[in-house]
This record gives structure tokens, sequence and C-alpha cells, in this order.
């Protein structure tokens, strides 16, 4: 815990997360971007409206999506894919307030350069906002837009300083709190001996996770530091499933789970696994579906399979997205359409010219955002003043769950549960 008045504490911080971003960016741990899924359409999706909505007209409201999709390291299509599904479903559908979308991907390439030229080509296009973005650049990007009132909407996986900090970002996802919900489902599971499994890169989801679970009456028995690249888990596993270890709370991206979870069923230990959203998968359980079968799901979004998605079903079979290729049930995908979704919802509600500053102005004085189940009820006038340091713009602190059944996901949760008192060590 850091103090706010404690300028020191709170400048190490930031340090630290700059570092640590330097390093996740050799592995896709936040917004999973390829792999199969199976759930992403069934017979029971909604028809198409079957009223002829009238085609939108005037000048279009122009909005940007940021994210990697040329670069040796992570990409992530399926937030392009699905921003330009969205302009498609909207524009089909009356656009909004009668005006159509345009969007705008714009690749940073994984280069922190390039990240500010699509600031300043959002700036110099008079976007709107830059909506449903990831990046591990977002510092490159947040502070230039701001200057012009262009605001940081909807990102799924806040993760830079400015993302968490600064009045013109406004996230719906969050980090690090799915795995503080996994800890506190591990431990009202009845688990009574869990360990932690951490990919490096990630050491900043331990403190709060060590913060939940002493706030819960436990201690983790092993907290394991598990190298990105790695050509057998063996060892790291032995020692995952030490301390009569029934339950392992688990941080790892979708690739290093594969080989993880080979040793896994190697092992032949009847432990549960906690781990997250988009990544402990059906594509990272493949061939270990029985070693893996009851894994819990730690997430920000329901899945895909829920009512809260069905829309975004609709779009993507419109869209003619083969949902087998790219994993959408991700937080990626389902981050990037709920980004969209609240865009539109206050883009509504403003009187006169949607531009930049009024939209600014609208989400600022948004204190109900409701998404019908994608998120919780958001409320963007009241920052996260008494929780974690340097997270004030963290509005979302909810869970939900899903479950790994012979190796599909299945939803588990639908209701949404606040651990923000959690990370912070309060029991609640």
């Amino acid at each position: 815990m850091y103090r706010r008045d404690d300028g020191n504490a709170r400048l190490s911080s930031w340090r630290m997360m700059r570092l640590t971003l330097a390093v996740l960016a050799t592995f896709a741990l936040l917004a999973s971007a390829c792999g199969s899924n199976d759930d992403a359409a069934d017979d029971s999706d909604p028809a198409s409206p079957t009223e002829t909505a009238e085609a939108p007209t005037g000048d279009p409201i122009k909005v940007m999506t940021v994210t990697t999709l040329n670069a040796a390291g992570p990409t992530y299509q399926n937030i392009a894919n699905t921003a330009n599904a969205y302009e498609s479903y909207i524009n089909s559908r009356g656009g909004i307030a009668g005006r159509p979308l345009e969007v705008t991907v714009c690749d940073e390439q994984f280069d922190p350069a390039v990240a500010t030229t699509c600031a300043r080509d959002a700036v110099e296009g008079d976007m709107v906002s830059i909506v449903g973005s990831f990046t591990f650049f977002a510092e490159s990007i947040v502070p230039v837009i701001a200057e012009s009132d262009i605001t940081w909407f909807g990102p799924c996986c806040p993760i830079t300083p400015s993302e968490l900090t600064n009045p013109h970002s406004f996230p719906i996802g969050n980090q690090p709190m799915y795995a503080v919900g996994s800890v506190k489902r591990a431990i009202d599971d009845g688990c009574e001996s869990i360990n932690a499994v951490i990919i490096e890169g990630a050491e900043i989801f331990i403190p709060p996770m060590e913060n939940a679970i002493r706030a819960l009456g436990m201690e983790f028995g092993e907290v394991i530091s598990l190298p990105a690249t790695a050509q057998d888990y063996s060892a790291e596993v032995a020692r995952a499933t030490s301390n009569d270890a029934d339950c392992v709370v688990t941080v790892v991206s979708e690739t290093p789970y594969i080989t993880w979870n080979t040793a896994w069923t190697q092992s032949g230990t009847e432990a549960r696994q906690y781990g997250p959203q988009g990544n402990l998968n059906s594509v990272s359980a493949a061939g270990n579906e029985e070693a893996t079968d009851g894994d819990v799901i730690g997430g920000m979004y329901p899945d895909i399979s829920t009512d809260a998605f069905s829309e975004y079903r609709v779009a993507l079979d419109e869209a003619g997205l083969d949902t087998t290729e790219l994993d959408y049930n991700s937080l990626g995908g389902l981050g990037t359409w709920a980004a969209f979704v609240g865009f539109a919802q206050i883009a509504e509600t403003i009187d006169g010219e949607i531009t930049a500053a009024s939209f600014f102005e609208a989400a600022s004085n948004t204190s109900s955002l409701d998404l019908g189940g994608m998120v919780p009820v958001l409320d963007f006038t009241q920052e996260w003043t008494d929780g974690l340091e340097g997270y004030e713009r963290l509005f979302n602190r909810s869970v939900v769950f899903s479950t790994l059944e012979n190796g599909e996901v299945v939803p588990l949760t639908t209701e949404f549960e606040d651990v923000g008192d959690l990370a912070t060590g309060k029991a609640g």
C-alpha cells in the first residue's frame, strides 16, 4: 500500500509498473488474441432486427482504436476485428444519434514512437475518442490526446499510470482484480492449502493477491515465479503442488499455459487451478482436458455465450468472422465490444455537437453506465480515492467466473462480485 501523500512511493510504484510493461510485452497476458472459441455463437443467438433502420446521415462520428497488429510480440487482431464489426453493426441499425460511426484502427506496431503517432493522428483527425484499445504504450498516447480533450475510453486492461489516473481515461475493464477474485473464489470453494504461480513480469499482481489472502485469514504456501519460456515446467509444477496444495492460483498467459498444462497432467496432481480469462481456456487446455476439468477462470466480463453479449455474437456473425480462428471470448474481444457499447450510450445523451470536448464532459458526468450485464453499472464521477494507490480511475473492481468442462469454457457465475476492498487488505 502506498499513501497518497507519499510522492516518492508513488513514483517508485509507477517506475515499477513501467518496468513491468517491458517484460509483459513478451507474453500477451492481458488481452489474449488467438485460440479457438466454440462458444462464440449458437442457435439461440437473437436474429437481427426485422425493422429496417433508417440509414445514418450527416458527418461521421470519428473514433480510433489503437492496438498491436504487426509485431514480433503479441498481436491483437481480435480487437481490430471487433471495432470494425461494431462499426458495421451500429451503422446498419441507424448509427449513433442518427450519424454514421467511422472507426479508424491504428496499429502501433509495438513501438512507443508509433503509438505517439497514433495519438497525433487522432488529434489531427478530429477524433471524438479513442475507444476499446489495448497497448502496452498508452503512456505515449493518453497525455497527448488529453490536451485536445480526446478521451481514452473503455480500455479492457488498464496497466499504465495515465490509464489509471488521468481524468481523460475511462477504463471499463480492470487489472489486477481477476487475480484477487480468484484468491477469494479458491477460499470460498474450501481450498485449505493454496500456492500461487505468477508469470515473470506480472509481479504487480502479487501485492493485492497477498492482501486478499491475508484479509481472509490465510497465506500462500509458495509464490512461484514462472519463466515466460520453458521447454518443461515440471519443476515449477512440483513446487506449485507442494505443501499438499489442493488449489493453485495462477497468473499465466496462454502460450506458457500450454506447456504448463502438459506438465500439470504428467504430475498426476488432483489440485484445482484458478487462472485468468482468455488464457486458461480451451486452447491451453487442449490435450489436457481431464487434468484441467473443473479449473476455475477469473474474469472481468461474463462469458461470450451469456445474454449480455448476444448482440456481439450477432455482430461477429454478420461480419463473417471465423470465431474458431481468433479468441473473441477474451479480454480483448469482450472488452472492445463493451467499450463501443458504452461509447454509443454516452454519445447518445449529448445535446448538440458530438465532439471530443462534449463527449469528455458527458463521460465525466456519467454516474450510471449500464451495459446490460457486460460489467457492473459504472459511475465515472467517483474515483477510487480510498483504494490502491495509483489506481484512482479503476471504476470496475468486480469479477465473474467461468470453468473448464472437458476442455471447454462454460459460465460459472454471472453476478459481479466487488473485490476492491480485498485488494487493499480489507476483509469486507
